[in-house]
């Protein structure tokens, strides 16, 4: 250790020790393991919050003395090794598996280096059956499907990107324009476009990827693979659980309850009130959780024969057959119940293991699952209830996707209540270079009594450090309008921030040099003149962009080529063309590796907000060639 600590320059040494200090505000000579972002931050090294969880893993794990705590000396050790990265050579790649659980070390330098990977065969199986039968009857698909669910086929079957772009679309349709995934030939150029077109699409419909390159899907590494796996299906499968897209859940409205509140709930909240609202139908005790309470399949089999489909609106009826509430066997009866689910399509996701087992994730899934095929709910005629408060414009979705994109926590569902507490808004500062003083801040559990006040004293410190060190735009707009979920404020502030860190990604493109609006409407002109094109644009309102030849000209001119002219109407356009176009050219977009938010519809209307990210974006990928 002290050799190590020799090694330093002793100004150096003597910085680290301020930094140090400042953290460790009790002087009791250690830090604690959850400090250790905000420490290195005081030590001038910037680094992901993932990446610091891993160091943190790491270092409990080797800990000799046992105590998670870090003292200076060792804080010194780890950061001698984040410096000289020497701690990638650290780890040698094992795989061992046990009881289902697979497990490996060391994966590229964009994903997890270093740190003991698991996953679950359970998850994996379930996954290969989805995947099978979603993809079942497409044609650009029948090399790949159907997989063998007993084998490890679904991490070599990523690798050319078609699998991944498709998923995408079954999550949310029309994300990708299949016209441009390369689904003929596929050469190692062919298979990188189509993953990266995979990637920056679902981080468009929000998933997080900001770890995660072609090369982890290349080669297949298991628990990325699954991992994304995972957030684009569930995306799919929670797309119509919340009220702005499925208005019959107001039928889960409790008693003295108002809209908001409900609204205010996750995807997986609505989901244990849902089978809840049918547990009391069955005059059954209601359950907590998808884990320790399904254990037994009795809520389960509870709750198909109430969503059974009774023969109306065109679906043949089914009886559940109850039977298997007799049977004494746990596991058996599990079989029991997932044979009467089959019966209504919606044996997917779950074994009988699963089930018994309590496996959250998958029964999570076979849940979602089931609502989507047999929600069995009725909007109420109550006239009482004000609709015009849903969340339903495609910018609050495209905002959401954004912020959830980052890796924000806890993922964002309702773009204003779930902002009410100031912790998201001040995550989004630390993406934009404000420093945050997390001693600040106000962290759940909240106090029963004083947890709006704790939520209030956050939002008045999101204003401040709004006005004074972001330099936003906060006129009129205090604390207690981003505490009260305010949509007006609220998306005011959103709306810089997403300006602001779009241009902060340009400007650390660019080595710093300050970017506006006129400086991306000159260099995208530049470029279109050097490219010979005809287009110029005079703004981001300039209504030319309406019919996506400016964006689709300025493609071709970052990568020769990639645009196929046969696909681009460019007279003579009806709103069919245009809106074909703005598909086209946003998914070219990603396709060359500009990760871009926006969505067609933007284009078509001229958004002049969202067109702006568009031409930032493409200017991004301009500037690194």
């Amino acid at each position: 250790m002290d050799n190590d600590v020799k090694q330093i320059s002793q100004e150096d040494l003597e910085e680290l020790r301020t930094a140090f200090n400042k953290i460790d505000i009790d002087n009791s000579g250690y830090v604690s393991d959850f400090e250790l972002q905000e420490l290195f931050r005081e030590a001038s090294l910037s680094i992901p919050g993932y990446k610091v969880r891993e160091i943190a893993e790491r270092f409990i794990t080797g800990d000799t003395n046992k105590d998670e705590k870090i003292s200076f000396e060792e804080f010194v050790v780890i950061y001698q090794d984040v410096r000289s990265k020497e701690v990638r050579e650290t780890f040698r790649k094992t795989i061992t598996r046990k009881d289902g659980i697979c497990s490996f070390g060391g994966t590229s330098g964009l994903s997890s280096v270093g740190t003991q990977h698991s996953y679950s065969d359970e998850e994996k199986v379930a996954f290969v059956n989805w995947i099978n039968k979603a993809l079942a009857n497409d044609p650009d698909c029948q090399h790949i499907i159907p997989m063998d669910p007993n084998t490890d086929s679904l991490f070599t079957s990523v690798k050319d990107g078609i699998l991944l772009c498709k998923m995408v679309n079954h999550s949310q349709k029309d994300t990708i324009d299949e016209r441009v995934i390369n689904t003929k030939k596929r050469t190692m150029f062919n298979m990188t476009e189509n993953l990266i077109l995979a990637l920056n699409s679902a981080s468009a419909i929000g998933c997080m990827v900001v770890n995660l390159d072609a090369q982890d899907m290349i080669a297949g590494t298991p628990h990325l693979v699954l991992g994304l796996l995972w957030q684009i299906i569930k995306i799919g499968l929670f797309s119509n659980i919340e009220i702005a897209s499925n208005e019959a859940l107001i039928a889960l409205l409790g008693e003295g309850e108002d809209l908001e509140q409900l609204m205010s709930l996750s995807p997986e909240e609505l989901l244990l009130r849902w089978v809840n609202y049918h547990l009391k139908a069955a005059d059954c005790n209601p359950i907590k959780n998808f884990s320790d309470d399904i254990k037994d399949s009795r809520a389960y089999f509870h709750l198909l024969n109430e969503i059974a489909p009774t023969g109306e609106d065109d679906k043949p009826q089914v009886i559940i057959d109850m039977s298997g509430l007799d049977e004494e066997d746990d596991l058996k009866r599990a079989e029991l119940m997932l044979k009467q689910a089959a019966r209504i399509d919606c044996r997917q996701f779950v074994s009988p293991q699963d089930v018994v087992s309590g496996n959250q994730k998958l029964n999570l899934a076979f849940v979602a699952n089931l609502f989507n095929m047999h929600p069995a709910l009725k909007k109420p005629a109550n006239n009482a209830i004000d609709l015009t408060s849903i969340e339903g414009e495609t910018q609050d979705k495209t905002l959401r996707n954004w912020m959830n994109s980052l890796g924000i926590s806890p993922r964002v569902n309702h773009l204003y209540n779930d902002l009410i507490d100031g912790l998201v808004i001040l995550q989004l500062y630390e993406k934009i270079g404000v420093t945050v003083d997390w001693k600040k801040v106000n962290r759940p559990p909240y106090p029963a009594l004083a947890g709006k006040m704790k939520k209030l004293e956050n939002c008045n410190y999101v204003v401040e450090l709004g006005k004074k060190e972001a330099k936003l735009s906060l006129v009129g707009i205090g604390g207690d309008n981003i505490n009260e979920g305010n949509p007006k404020h609220t998306l005011s502030l959103v709306w810089q921030l997403m300006r602001r860190y779009t241009l902060k990604v340009l400007s650390d493109i660019g080595d710093g040099e300050k970017i506006n609006d006129q400086t991306i409407i000159d260099w995208v002109n530049t470029q279109l003149q050097n490219g010979q094109k005809q287009s110029t644009i005079s703004n981001f309102k300039d209504s030319l962009i309406s019919t996506s030849i400016p964006v689709i000209d300025l493609i071709d001119t970052i990568a020769t080529g990639a645009i196929r002219k046969e696909m681009v109407k460019t007279e003579d356009l009806s709103d069919e063309d245009k809106a074909n176009n703005a598909k086209y050219a946003i998914s070219m977009a990603r396709k060359i590796g500009a990760k871009v938010y926006a969505l067609p519809e933007d284009l078509v209307e001229v958004n002049q907000k969202m067109v702006m990210t568009v031409f930032a974006c493409l200017m991004g990928r301009g500037l690194k060639k």
